[in-house]
């Protein structure tokens, strides 16, 4: 009897145990799951934070190096200035004793050769002095215009433009839709007189952009412009001259004179401005077109009196092909209404030539 008893409290005992080891190992194990989950949780914004702390060490990197360009830019002036003062404050010390000798001799017997060649001297003097000053106004300036330009509220801008070249041929669309943006007001003003199409707002805004193209070049680019409609015509002087300075103001001047004075009509004739430019000795290398839709005419082959979309385009393409090679083209598009390619197709030509392309603010300029 005693022994029956003692192996059934074994039997129990054993499974007791079995059943609190079970229970102990799944709590183990709850507790590691959960412990790798929290682990990969945590690690995410470590990565995020690894992240952002690149993302600002490049930045404060690329502003530090920004800052030293423009220190060493500012010492370079500032150095310039120092000369320019040090040679200034020469010059009037000398005027000064000049000057000074001068009255102590007023008082002394002196022949009038001495008298006039001190005045000379003084007045050589003067002049240096005058264009040290001159000099030293410019070098202040580092950004300064070949020419004078300011629009309303001082906006002296167009932002994106590639400016440059040696020789720059800026072809000015004047054909009719240059008059309005929308086809009634086109039409309205088509049929007025030539002073009224001259003061069109939106003919007034391009030649207002060929006036800040030419006052922003490089002094040292030579320019030529031709505006367009339905023929390609000059607007220098001489149409013989091939290139004139940009510094050159009497000749600019009679420039800008003449496209004021042209007044907007007929077609637009893309193909034989290509022309021109291509035929041009020797060949631009910076070509600025500004106009407000793709073409709609050519010199032959093309004489009806309405076009759509895919004949503009079209025309567009046999005009591309009379460019001349490698030559950058930099599009200024004033858009119009019903012309939905005009935009991606003077984008591409911009893009495919190494040019920019862009439409400026009806606030402009």
């Amino acid at each position: 009897m005693r022994s029956s008893r003692r192996h059934t409290l074994a039997s129990f005992s054993l499974s007791f145990l079995d059943i609190m080891f079970c229970g102990f190992g799944a709590v183990v194990l709850l507790v590691l799951v959960m412990n790798s989950n929290r682990v990969a949780i945590r690690q995410e914004p470590v990565a995020d934070l690894h992240s952002k702390l690149r993302q600002q060490e490049t930045t404060n990197r690329l502003v530090r190096v920004h800052r030293e360009e423009l220190q060493q830019q500012y010492d370079i002036v500032n150095a310039g200035n120092e000369r320019l003062q040090k040679k200034q404050l020469e010059l009037m010390a000398t005027t000064g004793n000049l000057r000074a000798t001068l009255a102590a001799q007023a008082t002394s017997p002196v022949t009038g050769e001495q008298i006039t060649r001190l005045q000379a001297e003084l007045k050589t003097l003067q002049e240096k002095a005058s264009r040290l000053a001159e000099e030293k106004a410019l070098a202040g300036a580092a950004d300064r215009q070949v020419r004078p330009f300011e629009g309303d509220g001082h906006r002296q801008y167009l932002t994106g433009l590639k400016l440059g070249g040696k020789r720059v041929l800026v072809l000015v669309d004047s054909s009719a839709s240059m008059l309005d943006r929308s086809i009634v007001d086109i039409v309205r003003r088509k049929v007025m007189d030539d002073s009224s199409r001259r003061l069109a707002p939106k003919w007034r805004k391009a030649v207002a952009t060929v006036e800040w193209i030419i006052a922003n070049l490089p002094a040292d680019s030579t320019i030529q412009a031709y505006h367009f409609n339905e023929s390609t015509t000059s607007l220098a002087a001489d149409e013989a001259a091939s290139w004139l300075g940009v510094t050159d103001r009497p000749r600019v001047d009679a420039l800008v004179a003449h496209l004021r004075e042209v007044a907007p009509l007929g077609g637009t004739n893309l193909e034989e401005a290509f022309v021109r430019a291509r035929s041009m000795t020797p060949q631009p290398d910076n070509i600025i077109l500004i106009t407000d839709g793709l073409p709609t005419f050519r010199t032959a082959g093309y004489r009806a009196r309405t076009i759509d979309s895919n004949g503009r385009a079209k025309l567009f393409q046999q005009a591309i092909r009379q460019l001349p090679p490698r030559v950058p083209v930099n599009i200024i598009l004033f858009p119009i209404e019903g012309d939905p390619f005009a935009a991606v197709n003077y984008w591409k030509l911009a893009i495919d030539s190494g040019g920019s392309f862009l439409t400026p603010t009806r606030d402009w300029p």
